[in-house]
């Protein structure tokens, strides 16, 4: 999408952007892939122009995807292959997963990108970027209706493809436990990855268990970090919360291990906040500590006009409802202690866990004991 269309070189895409003071970017999860151009309101035209050249007539050539190839395997070695616990991500979604669609990683093998052809890349640029499957979302210092105008002038003209076949999201409930222990000679702690299986992010469980995620994990007031890492100091650092997507998603509580400290002491604790939250006292100040650090993050997003872009163009295509903008945050709002315990009794059980164990390579014996 950056090696030039019908009548844009290759780099040009680019020059075009940066000369006239703007930049650009793309980026790709499991559930949808987004371009981006931010640029002065006076170049609106060179931006639907550019965009509409490549979407219409993309420079496909066996030297461009080469180029790319080689590209993205750099991008695997570095966030994959080259980094200290790299692997556990792609390892987790492998082991927690039963659809493929999910499963898989965003990046994929080495293997998948040697077995890239340029005939594959035709086939899904035409079927997934037609315009009939996508959104296009323009922020900014427009009029509406000249801006609907110039939209219609640039992308009109693209004919739409069949309709790509609806992906199946549906996963398996899950009956017991699954468990996998990994050596990484990058790391140098051992860490705990646990995952939940949990409903789309469109689910009103989804708002409860992000909330749930504060009480456990945001700040130093938080649950894990007062007990796990301060009193018990049987971890460096903490996380838990839910994985936005637009199917079934994870749940997610990760810690690293200190040194001398025990993996299983620090899953333990972990589930005993767990149990504490099922059946213990969720304090008021929890949970408005909780929603006015959702607002507080959701509001400063969006006074960033890129990221009211993303994020409309997101629900858009997640959800077909873009104004879910303007109504996400009375939800979060709306949560209450009694939402908070249903969703981890309902989802934070044995049987619907994965633990992935990520431990430290022992570093290879040399001769003569050196």
């Amino acid at each position: 999408m950056f090696k030039g269309s019908a009548n844009v070189g290759s780099g040009e895409h680019f020059m075009l952007v940066y000369n006239n003071g703007g930049d650009m970017n793309g980026s790709t999860n499991k559930d949808r892939t987004n371009y981006f151009e931010r640029l002065p309101s006076n170049q609106l035209d060179l931006a639907l122009f550019l965009e509409s050249d490549r979407m219409r007539a993309l420079d496909i050539t066996k030297d461009n995807l080469q180029n790319q190839i080689s590209t993205v395997k750099e991008e695997r070695r570095q966030s994959v292959d080259n980094q200290a616990y790299g692997k556990t991500m792609e390892m987790f979604d492998d082991v927690a997963y039963e659809n493929p669609n999910y499963k898989h990683s965003v990046i994929g093998s080495m293997a998948d990108l040697d077995a890239a052809t340029v005939e594959d890349v035709q086939g899904f640029f035409r079927t997934y970027y037609a315009p009939n499957n996508a959104a296009l979302v323009i922020v900014g210092d427009v009029k509406p209706a000249e801006c609907l105008a110039k939209i219609r002038q640039y992308f009109e003209v693209i004919p739409s493809q069949p309709a790509p076949p609806e992906p199946d999201m549906t996963e398996p409930a899950q009956a017991k436990e699954k468990r996998l222990t990994i050596e990484d000679p990058l790391a140098r702690a051992t860490r705990i990855d646990i995952g939940y299986h949990i409903p789309s992010a469109a689910s009103p469980d989804f708002d409860a268990l992000s909330v749930l995620s504060s009480v456990l994990s945001s700040g130093t007031s938080s649950r894990f970090t007062q007990t796990i890492v301060r009193q018990k100091q049987l971890a460096l650092q903490t996380f838990a919360g839910p994985m936005e997507s637009r199917g079934p998603g994870l749940f997610r509580a990760i810690g690293i291990l200190p040194p001398g400290k025990s993996a299983g002491d620090l899953e333990a604790a972990i589930y005993e906040e767990f149990e504490k939250v099922k059946t213990g006292t969720i304090e008021d100040w929890e949970i408005e500590k909780a929603q006015n650090s959702a607002r507080r993050s959701y509001l400063s997003g969006l006074t960033s006009s890129l990221q009211r872009a993303v994020v409309m163009s997101q629900y858009a295509v997640y959800y077909n409802d873009p104004n879910l903008i303007n109504t996400r945050l009375d939800r979060l709002m709306a949560v209450t202690a009694a939402d908070v315990q249903r969703v981890a009794v309902k989802y934070l059980t044995p049987e619907n866990r994965t633990v992935v164990i990520t431990v430290p390579k022992p570093a290879a014996a040399t001769k003569g004991g050196e």
